[in-house]
């Protein structure tokens, strides 16, 4: 029997895929005639550093009331279990996780920028997921959108109620008596 010259595996190269046919991103790209309706019609962001998405990204969407709506969904879908219904940080599996998730209300992501946010959702953090896979660009935006709003609210009635309560109510100034106390009141914490 006659045995034919053996071809060893990838000698040629795999065909290569035309630009915009895989998905990029977690999202399908592919604009063509009769596409279904809803599919993207813009190819996805490329991967970019949180710090580059703090300065670079500007949320497109408007706080109308189905975007909050929306946003609202999400957050009690993906944000809640951890951050709580109030995003305070008190969610049902707290218990669970190795460390305990940001208090969006007063926390420091209150002073950050929309884009930050939006990177930190999108790319994950130290303890927290990526929800690249979980949540399209536009229901991010939602997201921060909502988060937004409820910190405004917090603020709001934060100072309301700030301005309400009588002096004996807040707690007297304790001064500080040794130097760890000073050290405490040096850094700004508000912690006793």
């Amino acid at each position: 029997m006659y045995r034919g010259p053996q071809v060893s595996t990838f000698t040629e190269a795999p065909r290569s895929m035309p630009e915009g046919v895989l998905p990029v991103d977690g999202v399908h790209f592919n604009v063509h005639y009769g596409q279904p309706e809803g599919m993207p019609d813009q190819a996805a962001m490329p991967p970019m550093r949180l710090e580059m998405m703090t300065v670079k990204l500007h949320n497109p969407l408007q706080p109308d009331a189905t975007n909050l709506a929306k946003g609202k969904e999400r957050f009690e879908t993906n944000c809640a279990p951890c951050h709580g219904a109030t995003g305070e940080g008190n969610g049902p599996v707290v218990h669970l996780l190795h460390r305990k998730p940001a208090n969006l209300m007063t926390g420091v992501s209150k002073n950050l920028p929309d884009g930050y946010i939006y990177g930190y959702i999108r790319n994950g953090g130290v303890a927290m997921p990526s929800y690249v896979e979980a949540m399209s660009s536009d229901e991010r935006w939602q997201l921060v959108l909502y988060l937004r709003q409820m910190q405004h609210k917090f603020a709001s009635e934060t100072a309301g109620n700030a301005g309400e309560a009588k002096p004996a109510e807040l707690g007297e100034h304790r001064p500080a008596t040794d130097e760890s106390d000073q050290t405490y009141s040096e850094m700004g914490s508000d912690s006793p």
